[in-house]
């Protein structure tokens, strides 16, 4: 087995004390006490004075990345430490103290517990006769707090499961018991069974799926450009994939109008921003999909009419007839490939604002090239002017708020517009004045930065711009951003649909109420699991066997939990390397209710 480096070790570890309180690592951190009680499980002993620094009253919540530059910061407990206080109410020196001793004590003195605290800390303990080893409290081993994270993990999954760049390469000194001359002082070893089905009991209700997929390089293209496409007319749409706190996905939604019924050929693709055609930005391997819906705006009333399931390099394509009408274009990604990154500590971060020579605040040459890029990000048409509506859904994205006609009637008479919109010129201009405004701080535009997917070095790594190309053999389509959204409902409910309409569908073993739909794409795999039954069921579904494969869950084993008579998107598995050969292979089983 290969060695953990430093850094993975340090993950693990916060990864594990992070799990024994919460669900997942995506949930938050709400409270101060929830603080407290994390950063005890990772071996920290903070006082009030820490928690304050960490939790400020304007404190809303902190996140599994914040956790872990807090554990790194804070010293351990020491094992020394704790022996001393421990000898100085252990009387008699045999290791123990009374269950009312200790009470009285942690009621009482320095910062005080409440007996409810302590009650609890009395639940876990190593009972012996009213009295209690301090190792089995202070010290739980970490096989026992490994198991506890791997329970959770493998029954509710997580999206993130890299370790965090950012954190130091510092491993975490692990609390021990004394040497075994200190006598009676001893470690238990966690006696509670593990959360995977029994084998026996596993192979009666699993189901396993094994498909081995060609690398791209030798799959032939189903579906290539029209040799006559130049001819066709052709409409453009740019957007962009961006990544949210909880590992959620927004896109803009927008609205293809067929003026008569016509062959039409729909192309998405990642866009490349780069102005170094050596050095491709760095989204360019994210996988990009459309799916087309017709119908109103309700899950029950859409229809899936197509989506992009062909390849062509690196397009994801479809060609057929459309009906006169209006459809919804929904663009979507797997996951697999855009995921939440740890927002890297650097020391001294990209600087946006600088003073002239004459002390006049401008923008640096770094900052204008982002702002160029999310310019052309922003910039939908690519008509290379930014319109109400365009600026708005930037607006939407980095504020929440809208600009009204007001606020951009003086827009245009203070910065460089053309046609009544705003030109890049403007926009730099615009961004030079918010600089202006807070005296060269950068604080607000940093915020600008991140929601727009950069991190502190100007990179952008959580957002994934793409383009929409529809070409119409005849008539002229038109397509019209509408809405910014997250998870959306028809969506998802297309997705699901793209998936049980063209898979292979099985029973897990002995739940014949309980079936898994696998898609077989030309570079993807996905899967459904539908329940039928009356009652919630979990399913576990382990992936390590499958070899050169990436999970949208983020990991090779783990649990999803379907509600009764409900289909859920399960995983979708695309290969880490697109050149080389890829094996999924995948067991599904019933975890049986506690």
């Amino acid at each position: 087995m290969q060695k953990c480096t430093d850094e993975e070790t340090f993950y693990m570890h916060c990864r594990a004390a992070y799990l024994t309180v919460f669900r997942s690592s995506l949930a938050s951190i709400t409270s101060k006490h929830q603080l407290c009680r994390v950063l005890q499980q990772a071996g920290r002993n903070p006082s009030q004075a820490t928690l304050n620094k960490h939790w400020t009253p304007r404190t809303t919540k902190l996140n599994f990345d914040d956790f872990c530059e807090i554990v790194k910061n804070e010293r351990p407990t020491e094992a020394h430490e704790l022996m001393r206080a421990f000898r100085k109410m252990d009387i008699n020196g045999d290791g123990y103290i009374s269950h009312s001793e200790l009470h009285i004590v942690l009621t009482s003195r320095g910062e005080k517990m409440a007996a409810k605290e302590v009650d609890a800390i009395f639940s876990l303990a190593d009972t012996n006769k009213d009295e209690f080893a301090i190792f089995t409290i202070l010290f739980p081993s970490l096989e026992r707090l490994e198991a506890d994270a791997k329970l959770k993990r493998q029954n509710f999954g997580n999206e993130l499961d890299s370790p965090p760049k950012s954190l130091a390469s510092t491993a975490v000194t692990v609390p021990q018991p004394p040497h075994k001359t200190e006598p009676d002082i001893t470690l238990k070893k966690d006696s509670r069974s593990s959360s995977r089905p029994s084998s026996a009991r596993s192979r009666r209700s699993s189901l396993s799926n094994a498909i081995t997929m060609a690398a791209s390089s030798t799959k032939s293209i189903k579906l290539a450009e029209p040799t006559s496409i130049q001819d066709w007319h052709h409409t453009c749409m740019k957007g962009s994939f961006f990544l949210e706190e909880d590992g959620g996905i927004t896109s803009l939604q927008y609205r293809l109008t067929v003026p008569q019924t016509a062959t039409v050929y729909l192309t998405i693709r990642p866009l490349n921003l780069s102005q170094r055609l050596e050095k491709p930005s760095s989204w360019m391997s994210v996988d990009t999909a459309v799916f087309v819906v017709s119908g109103k705006d309700t899950k029950e009333d859409s229809t899936l009419v197509c989506f992009t399931e062909s390849r062509d390099k690196e397009k994801c394509c479809w060609k057929g007839e459309l009906s006169a009408g209006t459809y919804c274009l929904l663009p979507f990604t797997t996951g697999c490939r855009l995921r939440k990154r740890t927002r890297n500590s650097v020391s001294k971060p990209v600087t946006l604002v600088n003073r002239t020579d004459t002390g006049e605040l401008d923008l640096t040459r770094d900052f204008r090239g982002a702002l160029s890029d999310i310019f052309e990000v922003i910039d939908l048409d690519g008509n290379g002017l930014l319109s109400l509506e365009e600026y708005n859904f930037f607006e939407l994205r980095t504020s929440g708020e809208n600009c009204d006609e007001e606020a951009w009637a003086v827009c245009k008479e203070n910065f460089d517009t053309r046609k009544n919109q705003l030109s890049r010129q403007g926009f730099m201009e615009l961004n030079l004045m918010e600089a202006s405004e807070r005296g060269g701080d950068p604080t607000d535009l940093w915020v600008t930065l991140e929601a727009m997917g950069y991190n502190r070095n100007l990179e952008m790594v959580e957002a994934c711009p793409f383009l929409i190309d529809v070409y119409c053999e005849e008539g002229q389509c038109t397509l019209q951003p509408v809405s910014l959204e997250s998870g959306h409902r028809i969506l998802n409910t297309a997705l699901q649909r793209s998936i049980t309409a063209r898979s292979d569908v099985k029973t897990l073993r002995g739940q014949e109420n309980v079936l898994v739909y696998t898609y077989r794409g030309e570079h993807r795999i996905s899967t459904v699991i539908a329940n039928k039954t009356n009652q919630k069921v979990t399913v576990h579904v382990n992936n390590e066997q499958s070899k050169n494969c990436s999970s949208s869950r983020g990991m090779s084993v783990f649990a999803v939990e379907v509600p009764a008579r409900t289909k859920m998107v399960c995983q979708h598995v695309l290969p880490i390397n697109e050149h080389q050969e890829w094996t999924y292979s995948c067991v599904e089983s019933i975890i049986p209710c506690q």
